[in-house]
């Protein structure tokens, strides 16, 4: 039986089988969520994402590398794309971090994106709040990045690493989907590549563009810019590295960590992690109330009408499902 205090001792092999509960959806592993809450808030949560080759998962080999030579506890939560025809999914990310495979300091998660429009699973969320209550002082999130996808990480990360590569048309892609709004740091990553000082010049100016658009104002040399609202407001930073030999690596792991003093400073996180708790109430919230519609559906004697109807041409699907609504449900709405 799975006790919960052999999740806060930090048993690798607890915390993977309640992972594996939380995402079958069993109930039991809701009730072990609820007594992990007490002891989360303490993890640095990094989320690292974009385009499919950047080399994302590389980047997070070497990133962990550089936290345990500082010696921070880290677990990496590697989300993949489920097939939208047979559910699976690769889960294939591992393979590239096997050099951290017996480090009892390292804990390596792939999880399926189960569909979800951002990469992201609620599971995903439920799995941080498992190694957080673990004891691990970093937690990254490799996600499915692909245009709008990339928004759901910054409901869930601290920070927020957005990868690019030289010449892949990143930068514009940015631009467009607006994902400059969402990222911390950026990353141009396989920068011994031809164009990488062009992708670092554009990825600054896009940057500048950024912070024009939210009207910071500077103050004297030294001090940090900000907002209209006299909130200090963290500058984005942009790095280059190559991480395949490790270039660069060294860099990126302190601006992750200046970006957690930042915060810390400031009285800026603890801000970011209510801000981020009302969004998962809200998204378990709806979840859960669809689960309830879902089993209605499944075994109302309204619904079982309705389609009846619709099948035999006496009503049609709008005004069925406005019947059925106005029957269950104490609001009408007009039919």
């Amino acid at each position: 039986m799975l006790k919960i205090d052999d999740i806060r001792s930090g048993s690798h092999l607890a915390g993977a089988r309640l992972i594996r509960l939380i995402e079958d959806n069993e109930p039991s592993a809701i009730e072990l969520l609820k007594s992990l809450y007490a002891n989360t808030g303490k993890a640095f949560i990094i989320g690292i994402t974009g385009s499919p080759g950047v080399g994302k998962s590389t980047l997070i080999d070497a990133l962990i590398f550089q936290f345990r030579e500082l010696s921070k506890k880290v677990a990496v939560i590697a989300v993949d794309p489920t097939s939208p025809y047979t559910g699976g999914a690769i889960l294939g990310d591992r393979l590239r971090m096997q050099r951290h495979a017996t480090d009892p300091d390292v804990f390596i998660r792939s999880m399926a994106s189960r569909g979800q429009t951002g990469g992201l699973s609620r599971a995903a969320k439920d799995a941080t709040t498992v190694l957080d209550a673990m004891g691990f002082d970093i937690i990254i999130i490799e996600t499915v990045g692909a245009g709008q996808a990339q928004f759901d990480i910054a409901s869930l990360a601290h920070c927020v690493g957005i990868v690019s590569i030289p010449s892949s048309g990143d930068g514009i892609q940015a631009v467009k989907a607006g994902i400059l709004e969402t990222g911390d740091i950026f990353i141009v990553n396989k920068s011994d590549t031809p164009d990488a000082d062009l992708s670092f010049i554009e990825l600054c100016g896009m940057l500048e563009m950024r912070q024009s658009r939210e009207f910071l104002r500077t103050l004297p040399p030294g001090l940090p810019p900000k907002t209209d609202n006299g909130h200090p407001t963290w500058q984005p930073k942009v790095l280059k590295t190559i991480a395949q030999d490790g270039t660069g690596i060294k860099e990126l792991t302190h601006t992750f960590l200046s970006y957690l003093d930042f915060m810390k400073k400031n009285n800026l996180l603890k801000s970011k992690q209510k801000t981020q708790e009302k969004l998962y109430f809200k998204t378990l919230l709806k979840d859960l109330i669809l689960e309830k519609i879902n089993g209605f559906m499944d075994e109302s004697k309204y619904v079982e009408t309705a389609l009846n109807d619709i099948q035999l041409n006496i009503t049609d699907p709008i005004s069925a499902a406005q019947h059925v609504v106005n029957k269950t449900i104490g609001h009408k709405i007009k039919e």
